[in-house]
Order: C-alpha cells, then structure tokens, then sequence
C-alpha cells in the first residue's frame, strides 16, 4: 500500500443514516407553523425524496415556492430534534464500514450538506459518538465542491456518498467516487455522473475495499 494513512469520508443522510421519514415530518410541521396551515402546498415523502441531500434552503425552495426560506429552515432547525431525531435509522454496513478503515490503520471522516450541530446530534442518538464508532472528524453545512475542499485538506482518499454531490465532492478532492444506491439516484445515475464504483449499500464496502487496497499495493509495488 501506498505510505500516507487511509483516509475515508462519508456523507451522513442516505448513505450513513436513513433520515428521510424524518426530514420531511420536520419540514412538513415547519411549512404548517410558519404559513399558519393556509397553504395548499402539499409536503410529503413523494415530493421531498428526489431532494434528499441537498441543502436545506434549496430542499426548501423547491418544496415551498414563496415561503421565507430563511423563516422556515430556523423553523426546522428548532423542531427537528422532536420531530426528526427519532425517526432515523442506521443504514445497512455502517458498523463494518468504519471497522473495516479502523482494521486498515484509516482515519473515518464524516461530512455532510446537513448542519454541524444537526450531524452530531444524528450521530450521537445513533450510537456514532461512542469511542468504538466516533468519526475523527465531523463537519456539517457542506456540499459538492465544498466537501471536495475538506477532503483534500484531510487527504482523504476515498468518498462514500449516495448523491451526485458527493460523486462532485470526490472529483474535486481527487479521490475515488464510492456511491450508494440508497438514496434518492440510482445506480445509472451515480455511473452517469462519475462515481467510480457503486454499491447497493455499505454491505459491500469492506470487500471492495480490501480489494482497493490491495490493488494499491500492487501497484505501489509494481513502480
């Protein structure tokens, strides 16, 4: 393997956790605060799922047309931790994904569109916090290009994501494009947009990178 430490990020929602039950009862009840329930804007799963992750003020934009967008994310913000926090779940292979980079001698990032405090707080009610499964860096209010920035300030040399965001934020890093097809783009789409390798889900993340690290080594040996 080449010298230098693994360094592996993630995005959180839809790769790390499934969060989208919970984005759109917090966005629904804060769409009905803030307009009253006079609005015949419809906020639901079907609506909101082709915008999981991206940031919030767009999620918003898009899903209520003349609202505050300012207004309605405060809003958010301040009811997600009662209305949101409880419905997420962990994905499938998160607990093997992060051990597998542990077991290789890696550094786990996880940065997310969501923000920082929003992050930490999925984290710690998913039992990410703990000293076996912490992240050694977290970082919210990031996207595309921006987490492609962090990443190349970490070194990091692989990024997970489900998004095509996050296909932007490994490109810009220099990195390998991990996708997931667990979120709201499918596997066609993430190829399209230049992941390098998609996976169903982080199952298969440990293989593929026992794999990828050996190949590394290969070569490494090979020059």
């Amino acid at each position: 393997m080449p010298t230098g430490q693994l360094v592996v990020g993630f995005d959180l929602d839809m790769t790390l956790v499934d969060s989208a039950d919970g984005i759109v009862a917090t966005l629904a009840l804060a769409h009905r605060q803030v307009t009253g329930g006079l609005s015949d804007v419809v906020v639901d799963r079907e609506r909101a799922w082709p915008l999981m992750g991206y940031p919030l003020d767009r999620i918003i934009g898009e899903l209520m047309p003349g609202v505050d967008v300012d207004v309605v994310a405060d809003t958010y913000r301040s009811l997600y931790p009662t209305t949101g926090l409880s419905r997420n779940r962990l994905l499938p292979g998160v607990h093997e994904a992060f051990a597998a980079i542990r077991e290789a001698g890696g550094r786990v990032l996880v940065i997310s569109a969501k923000s920082e405090p929003g992050v930490h707080s999925v984290l710690e009610a998913l039992g990410l916090l703990d000293d076996k499964h912490r992240p050694d860096l977290i970082a919210g209010g990031r996207f595309g290009s921006a987490k492609g920035e962090l990443l190349i300030t970490e070194g990091a040399s692989v990024y997970v994501g489900d998004h095509i965001g996050d296909v932007t934020a490994a490109q810009v890093a220099g990195a390998t494009s991990v996708a997931v097809s667990t979120g709201p783009q499918t596997a066609a789409e993430l190829t399209a947009a230049g992941a390098d390798v998609v996976l169903d889900d982080l199952l298969g993340f440990p293989r593929w990178l026992s794999a990828h690290l050996h190949g590394l080594s290969r070569s490494h040996v090979g020059n």
